[in-house]
């Protein structure tokens, strides 16, 4: 493997009924550009009895992207929103000063024996200067979202901007994700049409690259100037998502992304004793972890 990339392996961890995958923070790397957290979902059969339930719980300093390429959840946040995501759309949740939310199974899947979920949820650190702007929400429907097709490969551009294209999705800095989908043979191109830091995450078949082949489960990390040439091989799904990373070291607690290891401080106080906005009609909680 060539020293410009790094290899991640996709690393489970139990969230009660469900295993997910982290594919970032990693020891080694962090961050990629301004994207501070990856976990994978599935993909996985949910059976009757076993639905997701996340409850109440706070974050602060970042947005939060949810991609679903199976199954759905309904989403919940204390700005009022109350949005179920279907495959192939996008929920945009802006913590910003503070914002509790909740992801469950929707109800009327709950009746049913079992069903397949598949998807990622993802953390986007913001700006320093726009940690504690007022909380928002966005959805878009997969229809609204930029799609192309060259030679046979399938594109979606998720978040950003990237291949001369922008998405709808209101980032607030330089970033990019982008959807795979191959059938044949192909020569990926990033230079000059992303830019920054990249990640290569392959959710099904390999690539080539540096000379090494790449299974599903893992992520390459790179610079986009720096990429060495990239195959994507026949059925292959990949997500790209990165861009310029910020000068400042970003703290994690949690659910608290900051600049500031202060603010992560104060929002731990501020879970602790019950200030943060709640979600209307939900009396539940998650503790602050010790």
């Amino acid at each position: 493997m060539s020293n410009k990339g790094l290899i991640i392996k996709e690393r489970s961890r139990d969230i009660g009924d469900f295993l997910v995958g982290r594919l970032i923070p990693f020891r080694k790397k962090r961050m990629v550009g301004p994207f501070v957290f990856i976990d994978h979902m599935g993909p996985t059969t949910v059976k009757k009895g076993h639905y997701i339930d996340v409850d109440q719980h706070p974050h602060i300093g970042l947005s939060t992207l949810t991609y679903m390429l199976e199954g759905e959840l309904q989403h919940r946040d204390s700005t009022g929103t109350n949005q179920r995501i279907f495959p192939g759309s996008v929920n945009w949740m802006v913590a910003g000063k503070g914002v509790t939310h909740t992801e469950r199974t929707p109800n009327d899947l709950r009746n049913k024996s079992e069903f397949s979920i598949h998807g990622y949820q993802i953390w986007v650190a913001l700006p320093k200067e726009q940690e504690d702007i007022e909380p928002e929400f966005h959805h878009f429907e997969s229809n609204s979202l930029p799609r192309w097709n060259d030679n046979g490969t399938e594109f979606c551009l998720i978040a950003g901007n990237g291949y001369g294209k922008k998405s709808p999705v209101p980032v607030h800095s330089e970033l990019f994700m982008v959807e795979i989908k191959t059938k044949q043979r192909y020569e990926l191109q990033v230079k000059g049409e992303l830019q920054g830091e990249i990640g290569i995450c392959i959710i099904k078949g390999a690539i080539e690259a540096c000379n090494d082949v790449i299974k599903k489960g893992n992520m390459l990390v790179s610079k986009t100037e720096d990429t060495c040439s990239v195959v994507l091989q026949p059925e292959t799904h990949v997500l790209l998502f990165g861009g310029q990373p910020f000068k400042e070291e970003r703290h994690i607690y949690w659910n608290f992304v900051s600049s500031s290891i202060k603010k992560i401080e104060i929002a731990k106080l501020r879970w602790q004793n019950n200030e943060f906005p709640k979600v209307s009609d939900d009396n539940t909680y998650i503790s602050l972890p010790k």
